[in-house]
């Protein structure tokens, strides 16, 4: 039975490069909504992004039912900032009988800083965001770590 791999952890910590390794293992596919957003607005959408974001979530959802009714593994390369998202989520999931984990990527700050840094540095192709003080107050106020109970596997900094 096809399951749902969802990713969480902090912008900047490496969930994307995790899920591309685990699309390659797994024959999976690979849904998020930075890329779906980055790709409409690269410019940014401003004031509406947050609205944007959820719109992109609820039909991202749609389409991994989709995608899980045809065998296929999806992995979701979202933040899964909070705990009621992850909540949420695994209700829906579970409502429509597939099985879902949740894999964090923890990271310690000192490697966030140094990551925030790089991207920062090295951004050029509009493939991610800029990590700005604005975004980060907001990863810093939004995000909660989740609890043991939720954690089906801790990925480390090495991925």
């Amino acid at each position: 039975m096809a399951r749902v791999i969802m990713t969480c952890g902090k912008i900047c910590c490496g969930k994307t490069t995790y899920a591309r390794k685990l699309e390659e293992e797994l024959g999976a596919v690979v849904l998020s909504i930075d890329e779906v957003m980055l790709a409409l607005f690269p410019d940014g959408a401003g004031e509406m992004h947050d609205a944007y974001a959820l719109r992109t979530e609820q039909y991202l959802l749609s389409l991994s039912l989709d995608i899980l009714e045809s065998g296929t593994d999806v992995i979701l390369d979202w933040g899964l900032w909070t705990r009621e998202q992850r909540d949420r989520l695994r209700e829906f999931y579970r409502a429509h009988n597939f099985p879902c984990e949740i894999h964090y990527l923890r990271i310690s700050d000192d490697e966030w800083q140094r990551r925030i840094r790089q991207r920062n540095g090295s951004r050029t192709d509009g493939s991610s965001y800029y990590v700005d003080e604005g975004l980060l107050d907001k990863v810093e106020s939004l995000f909660e770590e989740p609890a043991e109970d939720e954690i089906d596997l801790i990925v480390g900094e090495d991925g």
